[in-house]
């Protein structure tokens, strides 16, 4: 334990002396500074997702011996081994999850995602490192699960430590984690510039070359750093994309409609699962045992339910299937991620995604031959387009996917159906619910509604009951009463048809009072002051916040117009200033 202390406070002071060294040496800016930060965290993200993939395979030597695709590996086990394999692992998956829950602070954010959009930039270690074990056996053991949400998640805790070691404030340290979380994405999907747009259009939320420039150069270096490795080869081998001419242009528009409709019903599913699990009154390793289980049992009869499905989106793509086939392994496929998933085990869908996007594309594509046999390219050219429309569908972020799709085929012949494809898919997706496969996405567009909401609202949402109306013959007595039941400075007087005819105010009164006048005979009417600021219910939040900058009070009347001042109620500055801040929010 003293050698590993050593060890870490020899690194600690090693990064400090060289941020100091730098900084003085070569008289770098804040914007430089991260530019060299955001170099050293895609070198690290590269590094600690090649270890989560060595993990991977040394978990699936123990298990059965062998390495490599997991649809293999279920091939070559027998139909009993199938079954019971998935469920050891999610048993063993859930109680490296309890442990993780059980030294997490309730208020820590776990996730990276909400670290860097609504949280501080800190991860925290012994929780994600945990969970991060737990993932390792619910892949491993054949879960229906992607592999890049670990492996982001790990690159993303690298850049957090690296920006706390170096004692980094929030801002910096949030752009630190995205950082990673690109490099992640880069080495999962060998695509840099897909994941430097996955970062900045579903973490970050927006393109601002500030923080656009560092997630680019983490995710260029990791890419960079991956491919030194020789046991480094792409995820997906796609063929060579054809032309696409005359009206077949048309039929990729009907593909981004398909995934664009079928796209939040899968996320709705996924959430459906999550709901029902929840319900099961079991601990958690038991419940990520019933998901392993069904994954089990689905793989009797279709194993190409295993792993996360890159073997089979390349056996799709590189080779002809059935429609009865396609069918068959999509919907054990969407019922095999529901359930692990649902059962609460930590990985991506991303790469599921990838899948259900590629057989519905290649179900398209046969369809289409069927209709039209001539002058239509392969079903593969749909599966390839299908792949990013749907995903694009599902994260509400179509340049993300029309960049990871354009970069797995280095071809500038899919741009034209991909761009069609993805943006019909998420205008679509986006029509039906406003559901993302990310929750920080739906935050975000909760909060943007919210903006949108807040810039045409009109007074008559905020208005509220006036309470303290009087008439014109109020004696003081009746008056002082209101006063003293009410903590207001103004009191509304309003005649027998209840217009607004001003406001009687409490110091006027006070000092009568004070001075001992004779009040005895003094109404409403002589304390009036007619002329009054007023707010009016079709007054839009910025005319009414000049209204308030203008007037002392806490409130102000409404009147229904300035020709009928029938008094409506009354506008709160709290209320007023509650739907401005929501307007305008800061970080």
């Amino acid at each position: 334990m003293c050698d590993v202390t050593r060890t870490a406070y020899s690194v600690l002071s090693f990064l400090l002396r060289l941020r100091t060294r730098a900084a003085r040496l070569f008289r770098l800016s804040d914007a430089h500074t991260m530019l060299v930060w955001s170099v050293i965290v895609g070198v690290a993200g590269a590094l600690v997702t090649t270890a989560f993939r060595e993990g991977i395979a040394l978990l699936q030597r123990a298990f059965v011996g062998t390495e490599g695709s997991f649809v293999q590996m279920a091939r070559s086990l027998p139909w009993t081994t199938r079954i019971w394999l998935p469920a050891a692992g999610g048993l063993i998956a859930g109680a490296m999850l309890m442990l993780a829950r059980r030294g997490q602070d309730k208020d820590a954010n776990t996730d990276y995602m909400e670290a860097v959009a609504i949280g501080d930039g800190v991860v925290p270690v012994q929780a994600s490192l945990w969970r991060m074990v737990s993932s390792l056996f619910s892949i491993s053991s054949g879960g229906s699960i992607g592999r890049e949400g670990p492996m982001v998640q790990l690159a993303a805790l690298c850049g957090s430590l690296i920006g706390r070691v170096v004692n980094f404030d929030p801002p910096r340290l949030r752009l630190l984690v995205a950082c990673g979380a690109a490099a992640g994405i880069t080495s999962a999907y060998s695509a840099p510039i897909a994941g430097a747009f996955f970062v900045t259009e579903i973490v970050l939320g927006s393109i601002v070359m500030e923080s656009f420039g560092p997630v680019v150069v983490s995710s260029v270096v990791a890419n960079i750093t991956m491919r030194e490795f020789a046991s480094y080869k792409t995820p997906y081998e796609m063929p060579a994309f054809p032309t696409i001419t005359g009206l077949e242009v048309l039929l990729f528009v009907g593909l981004g409609l398909l995934c664009g409709a079928v796209a939040p019903q899968f996320l709705r599913l996924i959430d459906l699962s999550k709901k029902t699990f929840r319900r099961i009154k079991l601990p958690l390793p038991f419940r990520l045992a019933i998901g392993g289980l069904m994954v089990g049992i689905l793989s009797v009869w279709t194993p190409e339910v295993w792993g996360n499905g890159y073997s089979v989106v390349n056996s799709i793509l590189h080779s002809p299937w059935t429609w009865s086939a396609l069918v068959m392994v999509l919907v054990f496929k969407i019922i095999a991620t529901a359930a692990t998933v649902g059962s609460g085990a930590i990985g991506g869908v991303f790469t599921p995604t990838l899948f259900v996007g590629a057989v519905l594309g290649s179900l398209y594509g046969l369809g289409m031959h069927a209709l039209w046999q001539e002058g239509i390219s392969g079903y593969y050219a749909y599966a390839m387009v299908g792949m990013g429309a749907f995903v694009a569908g599902a994260t509400q972020a179509p340049l993300m996917a029309i960049m990871m799709i354009f970069e797995m085929t280095l071809s500038y012949q899919v741009v034209l159906p991909l761009m069609l494809s993805c943006v019909i898919a998420y205008f679509v997706a986006r029509a039906i619910g406003k559901t993302s496969m990310y929750d920080v996405t739906l935050h975000r567009n909760r909060e943007e509604q919210e903006r949108m909401r807040a810039r045409s609202m009109q007074m008559r949402e905020l208005i509220r009951p006036p309470q303290t109306v009087v008439p014109p013959t109020a004696t003081v007595q009746d008056m002082t009463r209101v006063f003293l039941e009410y903590p207001v400075k103004y009191l509304y007087v309003t005649d027998e048809a209840g217009c607004f005819l001003g406001v009687v105010a409490l110091k006027d009164i006070t000092s009568d009072l004070i001075d001992r006048r004779d009040t005895s005979t003094r109404t409403a009417a002589d304390y009036l002051q007619p002329h009054f600021n007023v707010l009016t219910p079709d007054m839009s939040l910025g005319v009414a916040l000049q209204h308030f900058l203008a007037h002392q009070g806490e409130r102000l009347p409404v009147i229904e117009s300035l020709a009928r001042p029938k008094l409506t109620g009354v506008v709160y500055k709290s209320s007023l200033l509650d739907a401005y801040f929501r307007m305008n929010p800061t970080r």
